[in-house]
């Protein structure tokens, strides 16, 4: 099944149960912890088994879905489409790639 960023997000937002009046913050925590989860299984694949991914990568998978639920929630309670977010994203990597600024530190490089 594949999905455009606009027909997962509007998925996504029919999944969404959380306190309306605190949804930049809840969308906002809830991402940070799930990329928290990723974190902890790459960590244990480098510490356990001796950075082999093979058998880690179904479970990364499922926490990186869990990371596009909350970006899509989050952009929603931002006003934003999801399609429209990646192609800003796109937008200022290729400006960045154009001046030669793709390493770098800074937002706004």
């Amino acid at each position: 099944m594949s999905f455009t960023f606009t027909d997962y997000q509007l998925a996504a937002r029919r999944t969404a149960l959380y306190p309306a009046e605190e949804g930049i913050t809840y969308t906002t925590l809830g991402l940070v912890g799930e990329a928290g989860e990723i974190a902890e299984k790459v960590k244990k694949v480098i510490r356990d088994k001796e950075g082999n991914f093979e058998e880690a990568k179904e479970e990364i998978a499922k926490e990186l879905g869990d990371v596009l639920w909350y970006v899509a929630n989050l952009a929603f309670e931002l006003g934003y489409d999801l399609g429209d977010i990646a192609a800003i994203n796109i937008q200022k990597l290729g400006d960045r790639q154009e001046r030669g600024k793709i390493q770098g530190d800074g937002d706004n490089r």
